[in-house]
């Protein structure tokens, strides 16, 4: 049976000059179009750093993505997942013609919507009702068209008693509403959606990714999604694409990718960061074990250090971490005042947390302010073992926390 593919990458990548409005300077430009019209390739195709944003430097030229392949059936709903700055928003302006490929081509079987953005595609000046039907017709879709589905587009959004009223006194989370309503609701082939539905509250997010669970199902269309939220891109996502510094490090069914995810998360236990002059800011984040030993796969019995370094040009400022599970479902949330510079230690007990992937955001802070530093998702450790206790249950999910209740015979 031959697949009904609909979308294909084919050798995609894009490449940014570092410091720079556009391609670069009036040289390197005279040098491409010299190279183009004696039929050679452009020079500066052969030159440019991997994008890492955790090494430093060498060339002016940096590759957002590299030589990305990968073909997606009709009805597929694809999760792409990866660190910040692994590529993910790149690859979905190039898929949604928002930017072009330095190389390679893309081939598509239908029409495209997308909702990269909070806002991307409306004028602020026009009213919601408006907005809806110049969306449609950019998508291709007659007056009519778009008619018929007007109700259903206001009612899913929830913004009814505002659609008269100019978007540009829309809150970000109504805009994302009404714009996931309108891409959902038009009848795209392909629907691209980057992280922008984190801006919706739960109840909307619950919604939206029911209603892509519908499109792809009943309707027969194909969503491209990025998300940092593991729990909707398991529950959404039939395959995914692991991206690594602009590259694909792993495209197979979701439960794969997200298992590869989270493996390639256990390398480190150190993080430094760049220091610059009079700011208050986190140096540098470090896992340990009880003995004063760097790293990040833990035993049940174990306890887990988390030293944080911090330069403190502010009085009256705080840390706090946010300790989240697997799914990136906040477990707990702690903080700690600091008023001048210096290493602070953080201790997880023994026994206080079961098998499982953790993350911990660490925010540096003037309570009610402002945060002078934020380190998100980059901290993980690892729990591999339960106690003997839960031992028969080893296949089992035992939980997160280990909060023993207290039994008595009453009778």
């Amino acid at each position: 049976m031959s697949k009904d593919i609909i979308l294909k990458a084919e050798n995609i990548s894009k490449q940014y000059r570092l410091g720079q409005v556009g391609t670069g300077t009036l040289t390197h430009d005279l040098n491409r179009w010299w190279h183009q019209i004696r039929g050679k390739e452009n020079p500066y195709l052969k030159i440019g750093d991997v994008n890492d944003r955790s090494t430093k430097a060498t060339s002016d030229y940096v590759w957002a993505l590299r030589d990305i392949n990968f073909e997606v059936e009709r009805g597929e709903v694809i999760g792409i997942i990866g660190k910040n700055g692994a590529g993910k928003s790149t690859l979905l302006k190039i898929l949604s013609k928002v930017t072009a490929p330095t190389t390679g081509n893309i081939k598509f079987k239908g029409r495209v919507a997308s909702l990269l953005e909070v806002g991307t595609g409306f004028n602020g000046e026009m009213t919601g009702r408006e907005n809806i039907f110049l969306n449609g017709a950019i998508l291709g879709m007659t007056k009519k068209e778009i008619a018929s589905k007007l109700d259903e587009i206001i009612d899913f959004s929830g913004c009814d008693r505002y659609i008269d009223t100019p978007v540009k006194r829309y809150s970000s989370g109504m805009t994302v509403r009404l714009a996931f309503a309108v891409a959902a609701f038009l009848d795209p082939e392909i629907l691209i959606i980057d992280e922008v539905l984190a801006v919706g509250d739960a109840e909307f997010q619950k919604k939206a990714i029911g209603k892509m669970q519908d499109i792809s199902k009943q309707g027969g269309r194909t969503v491209l999604f990025v998300s940092h939220n593991m729990t909707a891109v398991r529950q959404l996502c039939t395959k995914g694409i692991l991206l690594e510094n602009g590259n694909i490090k792993m495209h197979s069914d979701m439960q794969s990718v997200l298992d590869e995810y989270t493996k390639s998360s256990k390398k480190q236990s150190e993080f430094k960061y760049l220091i610059k002059e009079d700011k208050t800011l986190i140096s540098k984040i470090a896992i340990k074990n009880q003995f004063n030993y760097l790293t990040n796969v833990f035993q049940y019995n174990d306890e887990i250090i988390i030293e944080i370094d911090v330069i403190v040009n502010n009085p009256k400022v705080s840390l706090s971490i946010f300790i989240k599970d697997n799914d990136f479902n906040l477990i707990f949330i702690d903080e700690y005042p600091v008023n001048e510079s210096g290493k602070f230690k953080i201790i997880i007990p023994t026994g206080f947390l079961l098998k499982s992937t953790y993350y911990a955001d660490v925010h540096l802070y003037r309570p009610n302010i402002n945060f002078f530093d934020s380190k998100k998702d980059e901290v993980t450790f690892i729990i591999e073992n339960y106690p003997d206790k839960f031992s028969m249950y080893d296949n089992v999910n035992c939980g997160i926390i280990n909060s023993p209740l207290v039994w008595s015979k009453i009778g």
